[in-house]
């Protein structure tokens, strides 16, 4: 499935190709403390099916428990998070795009959930916490 999408301030734009029966949830801290949230949402482009169109993200590298370095790309404007990356095997690495930046978010359910043992207490039960439909 094509798919477009930006930063919060447009400043950055990407098409990609991803698999639309493909969306993870990511419980782990670094996810929980690079989002601002319990968790984060993702969908995967190869490489060669994700181009930016407009602007180029800022490049945060942060080092994993293993000891692997991924690229944390941002908008260097908005704050908005744009995808994570390798540093090796250019041309043949995977994009894990922040599903808030798609434009077609609304077409992708989670099929998999990661990191659960660093999962907020509450992120599993959301059924019983008071909705409110817009900002009070």
């Amino acid at each position: 499935m094509w798919i477009t999408g930006g930063c919060h301030c447009k400043k950055i734009t990407y098409e990609a190709n991803v698999t639309d029966d493909w969306a993870v949830i990511c419980h782990c801290t670094d996810c929980q403390r690079l989002s601002g949230s319990a968790y984060r949402i993702v969908v995967v482009a190869a490489e060669s099916k994700f181009k930016l169109t407009r602007g180029l993200p800022k490049d945060y590298i942060k080092t994993t428990d293993k000891g692997i370095p991924r690229i944390q790309a941002f908008c260097s404007d908005c704050g908005s998070h744009i995808y994570a990356t390798s540093i090796d095997n250019v041309g043949d690495r995977n994009f894990n795009i922040r599903l808030g930046t798609v434009n077609e978010k609304e077409q992708f359910i989670p099929t998999k959930q990661i990191w659960c043992r660093s999962a907020q207490s509450w992120a599993f039960n959301l059924e019983n916490i008071l909705r409110i439909e817009t900002q009070p």
